[in-house]
């Protein structure tokens, strides 16, 4: 009997809206079991947070993990905590690099499952001034009337 299951995944939308993206990493997160029920309930809110670079290890920050009823009773769980991101020394360099000129910072985009492994997908990216969100907008509404109207032609 082949069953599917459903993977879930946390989205953080307002990042392609508020900010260019100019390079994407897939990091491995050092987690604690609850985080791990938690993630599976669906209990996470990725779009606060951020991260940041401390003697050359990346941490995530600002990430709520709401612990579960049951598994919180006997130990105190801080759903905010700082939690390690696993990058290669590569990657951490010019994610430092990157980091330290004006303008740039490292959000995550998504929380994903890789076979048993929670993984996160973090980018480097640049803010959007309200032109170029406004520029994006109009650029958008473009593309949509134009795909219409292609639609339109080809049927007839």
């Amino acid at each position: 009997m082949n069953i599917s299951k459903k993977k879930k995944l946390f989205l953080n939308k307002k990042v392609k809206y508020n900010f260019y993206i100019k390079k994407k990493f897939i990091s491995g997160i050092e987690l604690q079991g609850w985080e791990v029920k938690s993630i599976r309930a669906g209990h996470v809110q990725i779009s606060d947070g951020h991260v940041i670079i401390k003697n050359n290890e990346v941490y995530l920050t600002n990430v709520q993990f709401q612990p579960l009823i049951y598994t919180s009773d006997l130990k105190f769980c801080l759903s905010n905590r700082v939690r390690k991101l696993l990058l290669k020394k590569k990657e951490i360099f010019f994610l430092k690099m990157y980091s330290i000129k004006k303008g740039y910072t490292i959000v995550p985009i998504k929380l994903f499952w890789i076979k048993s492994w929670c993984k996160i997908k973090i980018a480097l990216v640049k803010g959007k001034s309200k032109m170029d969100k406004r520029q994006d907008k109009r650029n958008n509404s473009w593309k949509i009337e134009r795909d219409t109207i292609f639609k339109r032609i080809l049927i007839k």
